[in-house]
């Protein structure tokens, strides 16, 4: 299996209001004939790393898909796994959204920001 991971994203409040209230998350699949099936697990970080969200998503061929989040939290951080020969037909990216659905800058992580660990 590929691990992707967007590592911690701090979301401290800045005068009484997190930054980001929510993610959302798109997955594009390169692949021409196999659909891709990708798990996604969110986690709240604290003292603990806690898991919220955990979804297996199958995209088809050369298919597009938004999921959007619940990221009022003060830190958090996304887990992308799907199989080695699936991890170079798969493209994704995380979007940290104000309330207002204002992307936050400092909250994306984008394709070739990912760390990546194959097993």
């Amino acid at each position: 299996m590929s691990i992707l991971l967007t590592g911690p994203i701090e979301n401290n409040p800045v005068s009484g209001i997190r930054p980001t209230q929510q993610v959302t998350i798109r997955l594009t699949s390169r692949a021409n004939v196999n659909s891709v099936t990708v798990s996604i697990q969110g986690y709240a970080l604290s003292t603990t790393r806690t898991l919220y969200v955990n979804e297996v998503i199958s995209i088809a061929p050369n298919e597009a898909v938004t999921k959007n989040y619940f990221a009022d939290l003060d830190a958090f951080e996304f887990v992308f796994v799907t199989a080695p020969e699936s991890v170079d037909e798969v493209g994704i990216s995380v979007w940290g959204k104000q309330s207002s659905g204002q992307l936050v800058d400092a909250h994306r992580v984008v394709e070739h920001e990912k760390t990546v660990h194959n097993n």
